[in-house]
């Protein structure tokens, strides 16, 4: 079983950054994907970024191109979202997520945080 803990979220500024965390809670997490989801109010939840196992590929969603970075240590079982130049529209509940593959569609990934909000005023 794997736990997914998420931490890093706030209240910023436009053009600030945050960095979100996510901690799992087994060794599996070495082989597994990793993603991060949002979903704001009213909104569908989407995909904003995934890296594979060994962290040799990433997608991001159009939206967070150029301004967002998802990385993972394996030592620390620790998934990252680097998000700069944040935007008002970038508000929304984050979601890390683990899976067997990365995949653009949020049924595909087993494990689940609970979200951490991010709020972005202009």
């Amino acid at each position: 079983q794997v736990q997914l803990e998420e931490s890093g979220g706030g209240l910023v500024q436009t053009g600030e950054s945050l960095t979100l965390s996510c901690a799992a809670s087994e060794r599996t997490f070495i082989h597994i994907a990793m993603a991060w989801f949002r979903q704001a109010p009213g909104k569908e939840r989407e995909l904003v970024s995934s890296i594979n196992w060994n962290g040799n590929s990433t997608y991001y969603e159009d939206s967070v191109k150029g301004r967002f970075t998802i990385s993972r240590d394996k030592d620390k079982k620790t998934v990252y979202l680097q998000m700069n130049s944040l935007k008002v529209e970038d508000t929304a509940v984050y979601y890390c997520a683990a899976g067997r593959f990365p995949a653009l569609r949020g049924d595909l990934y087993t494990y689940w945080g609970q979200g951490t909000q991010v709020t972005v005023s202009s």
